[in-house]
C-alpha cells in the first residue's frame, strides 16, 4: 500500500467571483456533513458563502461558484435597502412606521411619541452624531421589555422558568433556548408586529419543556400563541427586511 507523500493544500477562506464587471468576495467553508457544494447569499448580512464537503476537490469548487455568478448578482440585488437610523429616515417601530427626528442638542431620552400633525416619531436628543447609536439603544431596551413581559407571560402558562433572557443582533435566527434555560432573541424583533414578537417568545419558551420542532412542540406552541401560523407567514415575507435598518 502507497502512502500519500504530499497532503492538500488549505483552502483560502476567500476567493472573488466576477461577474458583469463585478467581483463578489465569496467565503469558503468545508462542512464533514455537506453532502454537496452549496452557495447561500444571506440576505441579512449579504454574505456569500461557498460550502464544499471534506472531500471535495477546491478547483471544481472554485469553477462552480464561478458558473454562478449571475445567481449571486440576482440574490443580491434581491436584498433589502439599508436605512440607516438617521434623522429623517423612517423605521418601523412595534410595526408602525415611524420617522426618526433629532429634536434638541441637549442630552435627553429617546422615545416614541408623535409629532404636531400627530404622526409617529422617534424623538432623539443630543449631539447629532450621537443618533444612530441612540436610536439603536432606545430600540434595544425596548424589545428587551417587550420580550420580557411576553417571556413572563408563556412561562407562566408553562409552569416552567425561563433563567435568563439576552438580546443580541442575530443573523441567522430570530431565538434560541439552551439545555439550561437560557432563552435569546434578536432585539430587531421590536421593527415587527407585536404579533411576531409575541410568537417568537412562546416558540423559544415552548423550547423549555420540548427541545425539539415535534408535533407536541408545535401543539405546544399553538397553544401559548394562537396566531402562530400567522406571524409565521408574516417573518417568511417581511422578516430579511429588518436586518436593512440600522
Amino acid at each position: 500500500m502507497r502512502l500519500s507523500l504530499f497532503k492538500r493544500q488549505p483552502d483560502p477562506d476567500r476567493i472573488e467571483v466576477p461577474h458583469a464587471g463585478t467581483i463578489y468576495p465569496v467565503a469558503v467553508k468545508r462542512r464533514a456533513s455537506a453532502r454537496r457544494m452549496t452557495l447561500r447569499v444571506s440576505q441579512a448580512t449579504g454574505e456569500i458563502t461557498l460550502t464544499l464537503p471534506e472531500r471535495a476537490d477546491f478547483a471544481t469548487g472554485r469553477l462552480f461558484a464561478e458558473k454562478h455568478g449571475g445567481w449571486i448578482a440576482a440574490r443580491l440585488a434581491k436584498r433589502p435597502l439599508s436605512v440607516p437610523f438617521e434623522p429623517g429616515q423612517t423605521i418601523p417601530y412595534r410595526g408602525v412606521p415611524h420617522r426618526i427626528v433629532h429634536w434638541s442638542k441637549a442630552r435627553g431620552v429617546t422615545h416614541a411619541t408623535t409629532d404636531r400633525d400627530g404622526a409617529a416619531i422617534i424623538a432623539v436628543a443630543g449631539e447629532a452624531v450621537h443618533v444612530p447609536r441612540r436610536v439603536k439603544d432606545f430600540l434595544r431596551r425596548a424589545a428587551l421589555e417587550d420580550l420580557e413581559r411576553a417571556v413572563r407571560t408563556h412561562t407562566a402558562t408553562l409552569g416552567i422558568p425561563a433563567r435568563k433572557i439576552t438580546i443580541r443582533d442575530t443573523t441567522s435566527r430570530w431565538g434560541s433556548c439552551s439545555s439550561k434555560g437560557h432563552l435569546n432573541f434578536s432585539w430587531r424583533l421590536i421593527l415587527a408586529p407585536p404579533l411576531v414578537l409575541d410568537y417568537l417568545a412562546a416558540h423559544e419558551v415552548a423550547h423549555l419543556k420540548e427541545m425539539n420542532h415535534s408535533h407536541r412542540f408545535w401543539a405546544l406552541t399553538h397553544k401559548l400563541c394562537p396566531r402562530t401560523e400567522e406571524a409565521e407567514v408574516w417573518l417568511k415575507r417581511h422578516g430579511a427586511g429588518l436586518h436593512g435598518f440600522g
